[in-house]
């Protein structure tokens, strides 16, 4: 069977990215099936077992037909992070290189992205004591105060985290104060960029079209049995980590009695579309990124044809209606 979409450079890996709804997942199965190749999740959430609906997780139906991997690899009670990302992703990118296969990579977790395409350096051990005055700090006053903490002493780490991300926000600190420098500088000084060719394909779509597919997508949500995952998720007593997945949060105080259904499904919406707005300036920060607006289009022969139309980093042959890309 002929590969449709191949690349000069033996050790290519592609990498689609974008904020949620955006469509990635369903760009990404023909990609795949194009380039003859398998899909390596980079979403902090879908690695986690049994948090499907909220997640927004590809269907056993396209599991089946592209293989997927980093998918339910862990235990919602357990910790996850870019480390043991890594430790996943590299030996899977290895596999597919030595198979003359181009890995391609999918998902919207920007710091999966940039541990993978720059490199991660191991901050040093923490002393206890620091981390757990700084978890007290944030119990108390709230994570708001530790990431203007952060943004005085470290303004590159503050910058990469978000203001309720209270677990990075303590580690960034307590690398601060152990070790007198920013985490950032630390990392700058130490990391290496990993040996492959990234070809960084990002798709975009205006904003109020992005919001009213995360709308759509809520609503999916809450019709394929949201609530019902809620309460088998809190059911195991997941990790903090966990937890910070999209509407989990709603829908436990929904089922406290805090609030209403309709204002539940109403904070989720205005929750992700929060994080849309974050994802997209952590991405635009990239210069390598080739950005695709796919506005207005839903059909996957359009968005196809829109790519290879938006993508400067890619050469096309046309021969005999079937299409050759070779990166530049």
């Amino acid at each position: 069977m002929k590969r449709f979409f191949r690349f000069n450079n033996k050790k290519a890996v592609v990498i689609i990215l974008g904020p949620t709804a955006v469509g990635k997942t369903s760009f990404s199965l023909d990609m795949a099936k194009l380039m003859h190749s398998e899909i390596i999740c980079a979403d902090s959430m879908q690695v986690y077992q049994g948090m499907d609906i909220a997640t927004a997780k590809p269907t056993p139906k396209e599991r089946q037909s592209i293989k997927h991997h980093l998918l339910d690899v862990i235990s919602p009670k357990e910790l996850f992070s870019a480390k043991k990302f890594l430790d996943l992703a590299i030996p899977v990118i290895e596999k597919l290189l030595a198979l003359n296969s181009h890995p391609l990579v999918v998902g919207g977790t920007g710091l999966y992205i940039k541990a993978l395409t720059e490199g991660l350096v191991e901050a040093p051990a923490c002393d206890p004591e620091i981390l757990k005055a700084l978890e007290v700090e944030a119990e108390r006053f709230g994570t708001k105060r530790l990431h203007s903490r952060l943004n005085r002493v470290d303004p590159r780490s503050a910058a990469e985290i978000g203001q309720a991300d209270c677990r990075r926000l303590v580690r960034a600190l307590a690398v601060y104060i152990q070790e007198g420098a920013p985490l950032s500088e630390l990392r700058a000084e130490k990391t290496t960029r990993p040996p492959y060719r990234f070809i960084k394909i990002g798709l975009t779509r205006k904003r109020q079209e992005l919001y009213d597919r995360i709308d759509r997508r809520v609503d999916d949500m809450i019709k394929n049995g949201l609530l019902e995952e809620t309460k088998r998720l809190l059911d195991l007593k997941p990790s903090r980590s966990a937890l910070q997945a999209l509407g989990y949060k709603e829908m436990a105080g929904y089922l406290s009695g805090h609030s209403s259904l309709e204002d539940a499904v109403r904070m989720i919406k205005q929750r992700t579309r929060r994080f849309c707005k974050r994802q997209q300036t952590w991405f635009r920060k990239d210069s390598e990124i080739q950005w695709v607006d796919i506005t207005g289009l839903e059909r996957p022969s359009e968005i196809m044809e829109m790519a290879i139309k938006s993508l400067k980093c890619l050469d096309i042959i046309r021969y005999r209606n079937n299409l050759t890309i070779a990166s530049k």
